[in-house]
């Protein structure tokens, strides 16, 4: 078992931050948890996570250019770091692991 552990909400954060490919910031974010998972996330829940992961070194940020339309505020984005990718490879291993283990595992009934 890894040292390193992620709660479910930073996996899926992670995650989102990946499929988002370079334009992950926070309204993106949430739109693409919501309509992904079905899910409601608050700005502020999320906000924290990513400062927590950006913490433990999982992500990286930089803001972007000022917009018109955000009345000159810049918009934060975030990326997966290679080191995150890393812990989202260990993460996934483990759950899979867990899968394999259960005998006799049927979802056709």
């Amino acid at each position: 078992m890894s040292k390193h552990h992620l709660g479910e909400f930073e996996e899926v954060v992670m995650l989102t931050v990946a499929i988002l490919n370079g334009k992950a910031y926070g309204i993106a974010i949430i739109e693409e948890l919501e309509n992904r998972l079905n899910r409601k996330v608050s700005i502020g829940a999320l906000q924290t996570v990513l400062r927590r992961l950006e913490k433990k070194g999982y992500l990286n940020s930089e803001l972007g250019e000022a917009t018109q339309e955000r009345g000159g505020k810049r918009k934060r984005f975030f990326t997966v770091t290679n080191y995150g990718i890393q812990i989202l490879e260990e993460t996934k291993k483990q759950r899979m692991s867990l899968w394999e283990a259960i005998p006799n595992l049927s979802f056709n009934n």
